[in-house]
This record gives structure tokens, sequence and C-alpha cells, in this order.
């Protein structure tokens, strides 16, 4: 659960006792009330405020209150998961909103996000709840939010099962080519990680690391990562800083010292301004981060750090096999049956000159230059 609940509990209390039926129905003095009340439970995780404000807020803003309401249902860690509720209010939001504008910043995020929802659960489908798999479905929806909505997360996801060989054919000849899916999946990665995309930068690091569908190049691998851990909200932090983790302690002295070089040239061109990254309860700034360590006791620290004190000793990191691939935490939109392919981590190898900082790929793979 998030930190400082306690904290976020006592203005949600506040905001509850402003008004209670005699029956014990929570009433609000008006809808923005009723919204304000589910939107700052639901962002401390205290569901079981969350929901009479949103079942509130039904009457007046239906999208907005289903939207949260599905949220809460496919969260795993909360006591309220129920991915067959969660699936048919995505299915539900994505159908009545398949016609709205995509410049409506109120509406239009939300027909995103539940599209890119509902293509995920049928994927696979939920074997619990009935919902058989629909490749097809799911395909048509994730392009949709990709490319109609212009939805950063659907992109990232859209390139994922590119890479998988998967996906909605985007040959002009409609034959079924997986090495051309691949090579739209590292676009996707490419434009995202150039727009600041952390979930992307970091994902597209570790296929650097590790040689894989891209050219190997630790140290550009060691740059991306450390601007993506900058980059990323608190909801995407813990995956991402566990691919920074096995970078850097399996960087050796080398790599580390040809990366230290263009730390502040990677975070320019690719860190993404303040109002850009998800602030969702005002807290932030008060979180309180893990301490990491590599296996031979060194902390696991910024490259901003190493580039301001060059002269400190670099420790030569023992080598780390992690024996599962490092998952992403999924955010309540994503299913958590949904296939992913996040890359599997690997032991350092010697590293490749430092090119010039451009995450963009040629067509074989290659950094471009």
């Amino acid at each position: 659960m998030r930190i400082f609940k306690l904290a976020v509990a006592g203005s949600v209390a506040s905001i509850l006792m402003l008004g209670t039926a005699m029956a014990g129905t929570v009433v609000f003095r008006s809808s923005d009330d009723a919204m304000k009340q589910g939107i700052s439970a639901f962002n401390g995780g205290y569901y079981e405020l969350a929901l009479p404000a949103l079942e509130a807020l039904e009457a007046t803003k239906p999208q907005i209150a289903h939207f949260y309401e599905a949220r809460i249902y496919a969260d795993n860690e909360g006591a309220y998961t129920d991915h067959g509720k969660a699936f048919h209010l995505y299915k539900e939001l994505a159908d009545e909103l398949q016609d709205v504008d995509p410049d409506d910043d109120d509406l239009a995020p939300i027909a995103a996000k539940s599209l890119t929802a509902v293509s995920m659960y049928l994927r696979d489908g939920i074997p619990s709840a009935g919902i058989q798999p629909d490749v097809e479905e799911a395909n048509r929806d994730l392009q949709r939010a990709a490319l109609t909505f212009n939805d950063e997360d659907a992109q990232f996801e859209l390139a994922k099962v590119y890479l998988r060989g998967e996906g909605p054919d985007m040959t002009v000849t409609g034959y079924d080519d997986p090495a051309s899916k691949i090579e739209n999946g590292r676009h996707w990665l490419s434009r995202l990680s150039q727009a600041g995309h952390p979930g992307a930068q970091a994902f597209l690091a570790d296929l650097m690391w590790r040689g894989k569908f891209v050219q190997k190049n630790q140290a550009a691998a060691l740059n991306l990562i450390d601007v993506a851990v900058a980059n990323a909200p608190p909801s995407e932090r813990v995956w991402i800083e566990d691919i920074y983790q096995n970078i850097f302690c399996n960087a050796g002295e080398g790599v580390r010292q040809q990366a230290t070089g263009r730390v502040a040239e990677w975070h320019n061109r690719y860190g993404r301004s303040p109002d850009l990254q998800e602030s969702r309860d005002g807290l932030d700034d008060l979180t309180v981060e893990p301490v990491r360590t590599c296996a031979n006791g060194e902390l696991v620290r910024p490259m901003s750090v190493l580039a301001t004190d060059p002269k400190k000793p670099i420790p030569q990191p023992q080598m780390i096999s992690t024996p599962t691939a490092p998952q992403p935490r999924r955010s309540s939109l994503i299913p958590a049956g949904a296939a992913s392919i996040q890359p599997a981590s690997e032991a350092a190898a010697v590293a490749a000159p430092v090119p010039a900082p451009v995450v963009g790929l040629t067509p074989n793979g290659e950094t471009a230059r």
C-alpha cells in the first residue's frame, strides 16, 4: 500500500463526513464532492471509501465513475479484485466512447485506457469469468488506442506485442510478416523513448544491454535506464529500478566511465519535464525510496552521482544472475494475466564504445548515430 496513507485517510474522512443520510447511505453536497472523494480515496488506496463515492458519481459523471471502478476491480493488490467486472466496465466504456473526439481532454484518455485494458484482457481471455480469447479484437482495440488516440501506454503495449511477432498486420499486402512486426516494435520503442516514456526507455535499455532485437551497447543502456528512473512516476518505479539495479551492478568500470561522460547530455535529450510525470496524490516528494545494493555491497546510485564524483573508486561488480525477468508493476489498467515479454536480466559483457546519444534504430536494429 502507499506511503502516508494515514494523511490521505484523514483528508478523505473529512470529505466523507460532509453528509450522511439517516439510513447510513453516503450522500454528497455535489457531484464535485463525490468525484473528489472517490479519486482521493482511490489514489490513497482506500477503495472501501472510493467505491461509495464513485457509485454516487455515476448519476452525473458515469464515465469517470465507471473508469475508476474498473481500475479498482482490476487491481490484484486490492480487496475488491474482480477481473470479470473490470472487463465489462472497460468494455462498456470502450463501446460508449468509440466516437469520442481524440482531442477531448476529459473523455479521450478514458476511451484509450479502456481500449487498452480490453485488448489485454481479450488477448488471453478471463477463464474465471467465462471470457474467451479474441486476438483479432484485441489487436483492433490496441491499435485504435495507440493510433487514433495517440496514447503512449497503448503504444508501449503495442510495441511489446509486436516484438513477440504478434499484433495487427501492418503490411500493404496483408501478409503476416513477423520480421515486419518486430521492426514496428523497435520503431515504437525508439519513438517513445525519444519522447521520454519511462517504461519504453527501461524496456529498450534492457534490450540494448543484452543485444536483443537491437545492437548491443551497454554504456548507452546504462545512460538510458538512468534517464528512465528519473522520468518514472511512483507507480512505475519498482520494476524500472529493478532493471537499473541489474545494469548498474553488472556494469564494469569501463562501461560506467564511458556512461558518466554523457549523463547530462542524455538527460537533456530524453528527460521528461516534471509536469509530464505522474503525481497522483501530491505526496511524491515525501516518498521514501528503498536502499538498493549490489551483491558486493556497493550502493546502487544514480549516474549523476558518479559523474559529479569521478575520482571515487568504483568497485568491480560481482555478476548477478536473476532467475526470472524483472516484471513491471502492472497498473490496474493492464490485466495481470496479460502476456508480456518483459526482458530477462543478464550479466554484463565487454562494452562497446559509446555512440552519440540517439536512441533511434536503423532497419538492421543498430543504434542510429
